[in-house]
């Protein structure tokens, strides 16, 4: 444990990693391509570095994208322009998480089953234009910038701002609370068959009920100048940003009428880490007492097709901070235990049948057909190019074509490896911890790992890594529908349930 006098050291950094080219933005089953830019997305850094004066010290760099998902390409070139620059920061001390948002520029490049071959071209250093450079979206072909042209542009701002706050790290520190908020909803609605539907029509007699729990906790964490003034926030919602999810435009979704808020009211200067804590079954559109919600946004004066959920949400996560800051502020801790681990977990496959293999391709034969056809008027009829939005069919036949593609892959992977190795983290900053997983993961395991943990308050932190499907629980699986069958998901309630036993024991070390 570090020891009475240990210094936190504290620096912060934010860079903007919105394209100034057109982008596929990330998010549906088809492919959207940018039309222009709503707000900007960008990459936030809190670096942290404990001392205790005999030499020995922890650190970690936990920095948050607006962006759909952290690819393992856009990890590792972070971390490979960390590694270059000799400053002394452990590359693998960095976690990257993303705030799950609908309209950022897509940052995936590796088709599934062939995620070797583009993680060493990346530990390599080498440009990966041209390879695979449509992602996800080898059918579409597009005067554009690409996924593989996106992520050295992004890596390069992200590691920049890794680096800026590694540079400015001084001696400060560290306050924290809860508030709550109705940012998330569970948007799986069960019915009277047994089956779930994600965001199903709650207005029809076979409606029985909402699948499972909500969590409105807003957390956050402060931190401070030696003068106590406040310099950062670190703001933990269980909601992804998709208010806006089928925009063609860029932007980072509530989080920025969030952002613009909280600095009118706590000062222009400080910077703001959005995390998005475990969210998988949860959404920031209303299914229960809609009509209710939109009269009071009408009452209010704002306009349903102007963003007004995101300005509302807004509002609210500003008036949780604000009701944490005064009080949180009277307990600064200038000296907390600060501990970082990672780890490569080896969790079990969701195990697939060679019947749900057939049953995902035969689901996927229309479409395939589809794609066929699309291809072949495309082939005979190039004009069609010119068609704004032309690519929209083609390219969601595609994806749900390669859905069904995939499952029958996952069944050769689990053949022959039965396990998947992800990436995990846990800190403990003073009677805080913080643990990030790569999933969508389910709100069931995420209020067991909470409530099993020592810390005070814990920070969970989910989509931080790639390999970040849907990790439903038990019950989603057993009531099916999009989430939680195999084409959605890698990992199943075993594995859940080894997570949540890894996280609670790294963090329970941690209180020695």
């Amino acid at each position: 444990m570090p020891s009475s006098d240990t210094t936190l050291h504290i620096g912060w950094a934010q860079a903007d990693i919105t394209p100034d080219r057109p982008v596929i933005l990330a998010g549906q089953f088809h492919a959207r391509v940018s039309e222009g830019i709503m707000d900007p997305v960008t990459a936030t850094a809190l670096a942290l570095e404990s001392a205790d004066g005999a030499g020995s010290s922890a650190q970690a760099v936990m920095v948050t994208c607006d962006l759909a998902s952290i690819s393992d390409e856009l990890r590792d070139a972070v971390r490979h322009r960390i590694n270059a620059a000799g400053v002394g920061l452990d590359p693998m001390n960095i976690v990257i998480g993303a705030t799950h948002t609908h309209s950022a520029p897509d940052a995936r490049l590796t088709p599934y089953g062939m995620e070797k071959d583009y993680k060493a071209s990346v530990l390599a250093g080498k440009d990966l234009t041209g390879q695979a450079q449509y992602g996800m979206w080898p059918c579409l072909d597009m005067d554009i910038m690409t996924p593989a042209e996106y992520v050295p542009f992004a890596a390069d701002r992200i590691a920049e701002a890794v680096l800026k706050a590694w540079e400015r790290r001084v001696p400060g520190g560290m306050a924290y609370g809860m508030s709550h908020a109705v940012v998330g909803r569970n948007r799986r609605l069960t019915y009277a068959d047994g089956s779930s539907k994600m965001y199903g029509k709650p207005g029809t007699p076979a409606f029985r009920y909402v699948e499972g729990y909500e969590n409105h906790a807003v957390q956050a964490l402060m931190t401070y100048d030696k003068d106590e003034k406040l310099t950062g926030l670190v703001v933990n919602v269980p909601c992804p940003s998709q208010v806006s999810e089928h925009i063609f435009q860029i932007s980072a979704d509530y989080w920025h009428e969030t952002r613009v808020e909280l600095r009118k009211r706590l000062g222009e200067h400080i910077f703001i880490l959005p995390q998005c804590a475990p969210a998988g079954d949860q959404s920031p559109h209303v299914l229960i007492g809609k009509r209710a919600e939109e009269r009071m946004w009408r009452l209010k004066g704002r306009d349903p097709q102007q963003n007004a959920p995101r300005a509302e949400i807004a509002l609210k996560i500003a008036n949780a901070i604000s009701d944490i800051v005064p009080y949180a502020g009277q307990e600064i801790e200038w000296t907390p235990a600060f501990l970082h681990t990672m780890e490569l977990l080896a969790l079990p496959r969701r195990l697939i049948s060679e019947a749900d293999a057939d049953e995902a391709l035969e689901e996927a034969r229309p479409f395939k057909a589809e794609f066929e056809r699309l291809s072949a008027e495309l082939a005979l009829q190039p004009e069609l190019r010119r068609t704004p939005r032309w690519y929209m069919e083609i390219t969601k036949a595609y994806r749900r074509m390669e859905r069904g593609a995939r499952v029958r892959k996952r069944l050769e992977l689990q053949q022959a490896n039965p396990l998947q190795t992800i990436e995990v983290h846990a800190l403990r900053i003073g009677e805080t911890a913080f643990a990030s997983n790569p999933f969508e993961l389910y709100l069931d395991y995420a209020i067991r790992i909470q409530e099993l943990s020592p810390a005070v308050q814990t920070f969970l932190v989910q989509k931080a890594g790639c390999n970040g499907t849907y990790l439903p629980s038990a019950r989603s699986i057993a009531h099916k529908g999009y989430g939680s069958v195999p084409a959605s998901t890698d990992i199943g309630p075993e594995g859940g349930d080894q997570l949540v036993d890894w996280t609670v024991a790294a963090i329970t070390r941690m209180w020695g």
